[in-house]
């Protein structure tokens, strides 16, 4: 259920509600809107009925049922679009299509300042690179770890770009976070009920991706488990699913962006890096995402992609991905954005 605030609900009336719904045996989640407030109220299906009886206090003006499994998540929620703020200057979510890129992993620190500047100087918003990486193999490279971490906030200091990376498990989640601007959930982990738990307790953006079998509903619900926590600053990542088709890594379902953006406030990415396994696919559905309403792409970058640790074949050289910054802001003009 979900209880609608009045416009200019006072302060002190929101407060009553938030207490009565506490003692009902629900959780309350205020979502703030810009004209008035929306209180979600998690718990028990079984007895939501309950929860009626708010309609009557000062300042409620309806107590209306959600539809969907996915409560906090869902456009029923929250109509406007919610806007997630990264720093300062950078923020998804918005008319501004925000581009994050930088390479797989961090190897060196040669090769991730490198990669920061020349990403920075193409006009990336949002340094991306892997200090711990979950990997098929157990032989692969596993990241530098920490020292990762202390070279990617070097890199930011450098370059003044916040930086997105993955977090694997939930003991390292206050370690990610301490360093970190947005901590990213890959897709083997987007069903790890207790690491989107653990994130869901931290005040950091949470970057989810999509799950590479997973449906749409699955992975909205995926983003409830962050956001039932109390961190409702999740971005959505579409990066590509498991088909029986072998020509590309992935099959990137760009279909799914308009479908999440009916269905979900929350802002929308694309890594057309994963979704394809190629360099040469990743600058076209790089301008399709971008056309089909993404809010924002992650890319990989690489100095010297062909001494890569990991994804070198899917990583742009800082020449291509420069060029393809041209070509991307010439979309985002045609589809009333800006980039």
């Amino acid at each position: 259920m979900i209880v609608v605030m009045k416009a200019g609900a006072a302060k002190k009336d929101k407060d009553e509600v938030l207490k009565r719904i506490k003692e009902l045996g629900y959780k309350p989640h205020v979502i703030h809107g810009t004209t008035r407030d929306v209180i979600g109220a998690i718990g028990d299906e079984r007895g939501k009925l309950v929860l009626q009886q708010l309609e009557s206090m000062h300042g409620v003006e309806s107590v209306v049922p959600i539809l969907q499994p996915y409560k906090l998540a869902s456009s029923e929620v929250k109509k406007e679009r919610s806007v997630i703020r990264i720093s300062d200057t950078v923020a998804i979510g918005g008319p501004e299509v925000i581009i994050m890129a930088g390479p797989c992993s961090v190897e060196s620190e040669e090769q991730i300042i490198e990669s920061a500047k020349a990403v920075k100087a193409a006009g990336a918003h949002i340094l991306r690179g892997g200090a711990f990486k979950p990997r098929t193999s157990p032989y692969s490279f596993q990241g530098l770890e920490e020292e990762g971490l202390k070279l990617l906030a070097k890199a930011r200091d450098l370059t003044g770009l916040p930086f997105v990376t993955e977090v694997i498990n939930p003991e390292t989640v206050e370690l990610v976070a301490e360093y970190s601007d947005i901590l990213q959930i890959g897709a083997r982990n987007s069903q790890n009920f207790a690491l989107l738990k653990k994130v869901g307790q931290i005040n950091k953006p949470i970057l989810l991706k999509r799950g590479m079998a997973m449906t749409i509903q699955e992975f909205l619900m995926s983003a409830e488990y962050i956001m039932a926590e109390g961190n409702q600053s999740v971005i959505l990542c579409e990066r590509g699913i498991r088909t029986f088709e072998t020509a590309t890594r992935n099959t990137l379902d760009l279909s799914a962006i308009p479908v999440l953006k009916t269905k979900t406030h929350l802002p929308v990415v694309a890594d057309p890096s994963h979704g394809t396994g190629n360099y040469h696919y990743v600058g076209p559905m790089s301008l399709a995402a971008i056309a089909g309403g993404a809010d924002g792409l992650i890319i990989e970058v690489h100095p010297d992609p062909e001494r890569a640790s990991s994804d070198g074949p899917q990583s742009l050289k800082p020449k291509k991905f420069a060029r393809l910054m041209e070509q991307m802001r010439k979309v985002a003009e045609a589809v009333e954005r800006s980039l």
